[in-house]
């Protein structure tokens, strides 16, 4: 199987994967024009179990590395692959309150507060599992993510003036955070992150535990968004047969954002074992600042804020640059 034998290379795997995870969501703003975020949700999550079949019989079934996807999951223990498929019920989850987060409040607040609180807690998690880097610089990285996390919100509540819609926003995007946070932990519990190259008996490969991690994605999908379809987190209930009233370019749009966002998360799992699961995952979570930026800049969600919203905007990207520069930097200082 493909994995990366050195720092660099697991770092531009990390920052593929905060470009589809901050992008993912365009679809869903293209999606949203036709129809319901519930139903986009659907396609999503085809398009997220897709992926991780393509990789796993190709990137995960060739080279002389690891072992081969068929072979892996017939030697695999089964409380890994419960581990990797909890991870995928815990991060659907918190997903579809994202989604929900970002049809009432819009990428630009979504992302900076919801995966923001995500990455705060998910290399906290992820830190425990596995140790790497220099915990000082780490957690200061950490601190400053906090910070933009905050002038991100101070931005918002300029724009939503306390509004019913704006709390209702803010609170689904923290309650996603809050959730996400935990997913990756299971991911990566399920594997042997000190050894991707002969991996221990009964742990599972990166390519076989995104599958699993997929499987539970998927499947759990038919409770969640079903009972969120049937109560809503916002508008009127939407019955079952709307999907299938959907054009073939809404689904395929749908199901490019789970490619996407897959695409993302196999990476950040493949670069896990030479980066350390914190900062594959706290870089990966850059995303805060991409997803921003498209919706700050190209669908321009604060057009309509007071003067003066500018200042904490720009403070929010400066601190999430710096916040990541250090996670980034904290690996290759010794403790």
């Amino acid at each position: 199987m493909f994995i990366p034998h050195s720092y660099l290379p697991a770092v531009v795997l990390c920052v593929i994967t905060m470009f589809c995870w901050g992008s993912w969501a365009n679809t869903q703003k293209l999606a949203g024009r036709h129809w319901r975020f519930e139903l986009f949700y659907w396609d999503y999550a085809i398009g997220v179990l897709v992926l991780s079949l393509i990789f796993s019989f190709t990137l995960g079934s060739t080279g002389s590395e690891g072992r081969p996807f068929l072979a892996d999951i017939c030697q695999a223990d089964r409380g890994n692959i419960i581990s990797a498929i909890l991870g995928g019920v815990v991060f659907n989850i918190s997903n579809i309150l994202l989604v929900a987060a970002i049809a009432i409040a819009g990428m630009a607040v979504a992302f900076p507060v919801g995966v923001g609180l995500a990455l705060v807690l998910g290399v906290i998690s992820s830190y425990l599992v596995k140790p790497e880097g220099n915990p000082a610089i780490l957690f200061s990285g950490v601190g400053v993510v906090v910070l933009a996390i905050i002038l991100d919100a101070v931005a918002y509540r300029r724009l939503g003036s306390g509004s019913t819609g704006g709390v209702k926003g803010i609170v689904l995007s923290v309650a996603a955070g809050a959730l996400m946070g935990f997913f990756y932990r299971y991911v990566a519990s399920s594997m042997d992150l000190v050894n991707f190259a002969s991996p221990q008996a009964g742990k599972l490969t990166p390519y076989t535990a995104v599958f699993f991690f997929s499987i539970g994605l998927f499947l759990s999908n038919f409770v969640f968004n079903t009972l969120v379809m049937k109560f809503p987190l916002a508008g009127e209930p939407v019955p079952v047969k709307e999907y299938f009233k959907g054009s073939l370019g809404v689904h395929l749009t749908g199901v490019l954002g789970g490619i996407i966002w897959n695409i993302g998360m196999s990476f950040s799992i493949i670069s896990a074992g030479m980066a350390g699961p914190a900062i594959s995952y706290g870089l990966g979570q850059g995303a805060t600042m991409v997803a921003a930026f498209w919706g700050v800049f190209v669908w321009k969600e604060f057009a309509q804020a007071p003067r003066g919203t500018g200042k904490p905007l720009a403070a929010m990207f400066i601190a999430y640059a710096v916040g990541l520069g250090l996670i980034i930097y904290a690996r290759t200082v010794a403790a």
